[in-house]
């Protein structure tokens, strides 16, 4: 995923930037970065965090970095901001989304031998770079920035720092956010609305898809009105999303509490049928407690996350290593295992190898049952948009596997629809295979229409591709 933060201040933004781009640690786990702008013109760090949180990474450039303008971002993939020098002048670029057909932009940007790329991410084009080479390709910024979401097919969300400002850009259909907020002296831009309120600023308003503004100390100008196709990204509420965050108007943790109700009002469970209701931390916490308050049975907390040195499960690049921390960042409350009948929420299920080795642990320290409900549906492609999983195959996902292990190789999409179908046999047959893999008592999943309704808003305002492949 990433976030990022901006500030336009009408005297030093340093402060502000340091602790309204470390107010997006939840969204990344690699890479982080900031560049400021003043009377010493661009200046920029980058650092890994992978081991070290940003503060501790950054706290040496805090007190030396001075502009009053200036743009970061929490990094998942590639080294950000990016400092890039061309007929436009001299600008810094941040970007949140994701490129699919970056070998046919790249040929498209190389022809004719005049230009090249210099950032490399794992071997691999930096796609910051290359939504730079884009902007590039046009007279000015604000065709630059459009012609860049035109052509990238996927999802892509921009900052850009000039000498004369911050230019805004949410992606063309808004599938992250992008907020604005204002204080006496000057305004921000965030990700994350929460970040900038403990500095003083106020909700100043939210960019609508594919929207254009610069931002500077004195105010925020429209350059480009927004569309009207919006398709959010519904993951952000069920787990990307931090507790007080909010998007559309509609908090993150009572969407949280809607989800969980809404599947305990499905299951009809009571406490005569199962002991406590337990989240999986942290992004199950919220679940549980919506469906512990519908249905009566009382919540508790049979796993303690870690959380001093290990902030995140899945810190390390390898799948083995994230689910070895993810294993040792949970600890066991015995006395609230031991006989115990458990139903656990999560936030999804994707691969299930934690969940799998989950369950076996609490079985081991003696509970009697162990169920599991996932905050939303069998996630059934990957994500083309805010590059949610890193699987390499939509056949690393569970719910493909046992579909795969079902049809066959080759299966056609009508036969996906009805395994997307919580009223199917196929979907049916799916999810208890689910829990028989998890070797847990049972398994189940929210419905999409459920889930949306806990959101709120209307289903066509929404990105549900990852569950049913709706563009």
């Amino acid at each position: 995923m990433g976030g990022f933060f901006a500030a336009a201040l009408k005297d030093d933004c340093v402060f502000d930037l340091f602790f309204g781009t470390d107010y997006h640690s939840h969204l990344g786990t690699r890479r982080a970065g900031m560049t400021v702008y003043g009377k010493n013109g661009f200046d920029r760090s980058i650092h890994s965090i992978e081991n070290s949180p940003f503060r501790t990474k950054f706290e040496h450039d805090f007190h030396d970095m001075e502009g009053n303008l200036g743009i970061g971002c929490i990094s998942d993939y590639e080294p950000q901001p990016l400092i890039v020098r061309s007929h436009h002048g001299t600008f810094s670029i941040v970007t949140v989304g994701k490129i699919n057909n970056m070998a046919e932009l790249t040929e498209t940007v190389l022809e004719g031998n005049t230009s090249h790329f210099l950032e490399m991410s794992g071997g691999e084009i930096n796609a910051t770079e290359m939504v730079a080479a884009l902007i590039n390709r046009r007279d000015n910024l604000i065709e630059g920035i459009q012609y860049a979401q035109e052509v990238i097919d996927g999802s892509m969300t921009i900052l850009l720092l000039t000498p004369r400002g911050v230019y805004c850009a949410r992606d063309r259909v808004g599938r992250t956010p992008l907020f604005i907020g204002k204080k006496e002296n000057g305004f921000c831009a965030s990700f994350e609305a929460f970040a900038y309120l403990n500095l003083g600023y106020q909700d100043y308003r939210e960019l609508g898809p594919g929207e254009i503004c610069i931002m500077t100390p004195e105010g925020v100008t429209q350059l480009a009105a927004p569309g009207k196709k919006k398709r959010i990204c519904t993951f952000l509420w069920v787990y990307y999303g931090y507790p007080s965050s909010g998007y559309e108007g509609i908090s993150v943790e009572q969407m949280r509490y809607n989800c969980g109700a809404n599947m305990a009002k499905r299951d009809g469970l009571t406490p005569a049928d199962i002991d406590n209701v337990a989240g999986i931390p942290d992004s199950g916490t919220a679940h549980a407690i919506g469906y512990a308050n519908a249905s009566g049975i009382p919540f508790s907390r049979p796993f303690i996350k870690y959380t001093p040195t290990w902030p995140r499960s899945f810190m390390p690049v390898l799948q083995s290593q994230r689910n070895l921390i993810a294993r040792m960042k949970l600890i066991p409350v015995h006395e609230l295992i031991q006989d115990k009948k458990l139903l656990f929420l999560d936030d999804s299920v994707v691969r299930g190898t934690q969940m799998r080795e989950t369950s076996e642990y609490l079985f081991q320290s003696g509970a009697k049952e162990v169920h599991l409900r996932a905050a939303c549906p069998p996630i059934m492609f990957g994500c083309k948009y805010i590059n949610f999983s890193r699987s390499t195959s939509e056949q690393e996902l569970i719910a493909r596997q046992i579909i795969q292990d079902e049809e066959g190789e080759h299966v056609d999409r009508v036969i996906l629809e009805d395994y997307c179908n919580p009223d199917s046999d196929r979907y049916k047959r799916m999810t208890e295979e689910v829990g028989r893999r998890l070797k847990l008592t049972s398994a189940g999943y929210n419905r999409l229409d459920d889930m949306i309704d806990a959101v709120g808003i209307g289903r066509e305002n929404l990105c549900t591709y990852c569950w049913d492949g709706r563009e």
